[in-house]
């Protein structure tokens, strides 16, 4: 079992930054590949960023990509993900995700994942 504790969001000004955190515990959490998700109101769940688990493998979604950037410390079993130049549009409650599987993940397959956190909002302002 793992479990998944969300961080980091809130209320930000358009153009500005924020880090989310995720920390991971349990049984063999840090051999888990890990993902952001985000949900918007009224818009299914889609896949910002992903890390493999040794943290070697990333991958951003084209709405973030140079804006963002995915990172895991495995010594401290906490994913962040640090968000730039956030707009509106990035309003959303932000997931952590754990997957055994990298194409799972990958693949934005929600059904797939392992384990879910319970979501931090991020509320950006215009």
């Amino acid at each position: 079992q793992v479990q998944l504790v969300e961080s980091g969001g809130g209320l930000v000004q358009a153009g500005g930054s924020l880090r989310l955190s995720c920390a991971a515990s349990g049984r063999a959490s840090t051999m888990y590949h890990l993902g952001w998700f985000r949900q918007a109101p009224g818009k299914e769940r889609e896949l910002v960023a992903a890390i493999s688990w040794r943290g070697g493998t990333t991958y951003s979604a084209d709405s973030v990509k140079g804006r963002s950037t995915i990172s895991r410390d495995n010594a401290k079993n906490t994913l962040y993900l640090q968000m730039n130049s956030l707009k509106p549009e990035d309003t959303a409650v932000y997931y952590c995700a754990a997957s055994r599987d990298w194409n799972f993940l990958k693949s934005a397959n929600v059904a797939g994942m392992d384990y879910w956190g319970k979501g931090t909002l991020v509320t950006v302002s215009s």
